[in-house]
């Protein structure tokens, strides 16, 4: 069995005001192999984030079922931590504190906290700014912090909805290299959303290529390259072709629907 299982996924969205259902995911049968960094990839709409919450235990499928280390999913849990695109962080809250949140709900003492925070703030290399609120960092320091907190709780799963997104190219490039050191020195298991075919292939040891609405696995495609990716090698960038073709078919069909 693998880690997470994700069976016979049917998700069906009801909009009461107009009477109708939008069938957003058809039947989707996706398993991660633990240790695996598995990077969902497809058109805006095509249910990857669904996915991902439903992983996560904020979404509930309309059938079908989702399964991490062998345990139905029936809602949130501290096996499973969750990167957004946008940090939110507590702004009235040092970085440490931040990162030691979940242990300060917990009633934990400040003293404990902070040790408890610090080899995090350290991995995400944030030490010297422990001290500091959200409002004096970057966008790309606020979502270290928002990585070091979800590493904090120790998860089996980590899951990841385009945390970088909003960062500019370089920052993004930084972010992407150090996901994939964290990545291999916590022996994470990682689902990760994305819109990039070059962060996917960056950053996968896996891609998961789907159609447009209703979402459907189209491919699945093992990236076997050494990291660091180089962007510019020829293996990379047939790899990237190939995904590429799979995205404008799938956009072609999505607009000779819509006529």
């Amino acid at each position: 069995m693998s880690f997470i299982e994700l069976s016979n996924i049917v998700k069906i969205f009801k909009d009461p005001v107009r009477s109708t259902d939008m069938l957003a995911i058809d039947h989707i049968s996706l398993s991660v192999e633990k240790k695996e960094f598995v990077c969902l990839l497809g058109p805006s709409g095509c249910g990857k984030s669904t996915l991902l919450n439903m992983i996560a235990g904020f979404e509930k499928p309309t059938s079908g079922e989702v399964k991490v280390d062998g345990k139905l999913i029936t809602g949130p849990g501290a096996d499973r931590g969750m990167v957004f695109q946008q940090p939110n962080l507590m702004p009235w809250l040092p970085v440490w504190d931040n990162v030691a949140f979940a242990h300060k709900l917990q009633g934990m003492g400040k003293a404990q906290r902070r040790e408890a925070a610090q080899p995090f703030i350290d991995a995400v290399k944030l030490t010297g700014f422990e001290n500091h609120l959200p409002g004096e960092l970057s966008g790309g320091m606020a979502q270290r912090v928002g990585i070091a907190r979800a590493l904090l709780q120790n998860p089996a799963v980590i899951l990841m909805d385009e945390p970088f997104a909003a960062l500019d190219a370089q920052t993004k490039l930084d972010m992407q290299e150090e996901l994939v050191t964290i990545w291999q020195r916590y022996n994470s298991t990682i689902v990760f959303v994305t819109h990039s075919v070059d962060e996917a292939l960056i950053l996968g040891s896996q891609v998961v290529v789907m159609t447009h609405r209703p979402g459907r696995i189209r491919e699945r495609i093992v990236i076997d390259l050494e990291r660091p990716r180089d962007i510019t090698s020829t293996e990379f960038n047939e790899i990237k072709r190939h995904v590429l073709e799979l995205i404008r078919e799938e956009a072609q069909l999505a607009r000779l629907e819509q006529h």
